[in-house]
């Protein structure tokens, strides 16, 4: 496996942080990994399926968002749609660069986010979602004790995986704006669906309700006991090989 560390202009002009892992011979695919909320390219989920496809002969291009992890910006002036916006930035990043993603993965609220930016991109045939919120208005369930001191103030300091963030009024707006339903239904895109039935983050009704949505080809996938961040390695493979096999028949 080869890694670079690579930087591209975001949606708003700030520069963010990249590496792309690829495979030691020429990859027969790109994908494009959205992280989860508030974490980072360098997580162990994205780490972990990034190395693991590219013993599929795959390369993966992997991101911080806007105000996270290494990217220039301010976390509290994004929210949904930048992330969306970011997202799209990489695919042009890639198509330029290198090739345009044909596999598209999310993580989380990732996962809707990449749900949400599939339809802007032509080239990408397959689209797979790990442990993803059905609306990204769920994410609001984290600040549920500080959307009054939001209100009052416009933002407040929420400690999310015992880290610091500011949240602003227009964040909470932005999610409550969006509604996936229609884009999962309109996709026209090969759609793998991975969630663990026991995931306490993401309700496993979530998984049914994007299942529900979208038009085959269509595909859900267990993960049994895994944990929302895929903290155990076995996991993470297991979705690395499980993407892999999928996606061959759509690339």
């Amino acid at each position: 496996m080869r890694a670079e560390r690579l930087d591209f202009p975001g949606a708003d002009g700030t520069k963010l942080a990249a590496r792309l892992d690829s495979p030691d011979t020429p990859a027969r695919a790109y994908a494009l990994f959205a992280h989860c909320f508030t974490c980072g390219k360098d997580v162990f989920a994205a780490s972990r399926i990034a190395q693991g496809l590219t013993d599929h002969g795959i390369a993966v291009l992997r991101f911080d968002f806007t105000g996270l992890g290494a990217s220039e910006g301010d976390f509290a002036n994004t929210n949904f749609s930048s992330n969306v916006a970011d997202l799209a930035a990489a695919a042009d990043y890639l198509r330029q660069h290198f090739q345009a993603p044909q596999i598209l993965i999310g993580h989380s609220l990732g996962g809707a986010a990449t749900l949400a930016v599939a339809g802007t991109v032509p080239e990408a045939r397959a689209v797979v979602t790990i442990a993803a919120p059905s609306d990204p208005s769920h994410v609001m369930h984290l600040f549920r004790d500080h959307i009054d001191a939001i209100a009052k103030d416009g933002e407040a300091e929420v400690q999310l995986a015992g880290r610091p963030f500011r949240i602003r009024q227009q964040f909470l707006d932005d999610v409550a704006e969006h509604r996936l339903a229609p884009q999962i239904g309109a996709l026209n895109k090969a759609l793998l669906v991975m969630h663990a039935p026991g995931d306490t983050t993401v309700g496993i009704d979530n998984a049914m309700n994007i299942f529900i949505a979208a038009k085959h080809p269509k595909s859900y996938i267990s993960l049994d006991t895994a944990d929302h961040l895929l903290s155990k390695r076995e996991d993470a493979v297991y979705v690395a090989d499980l993407i892999a096999a999928w996606s061959a028949r759509y690339l």
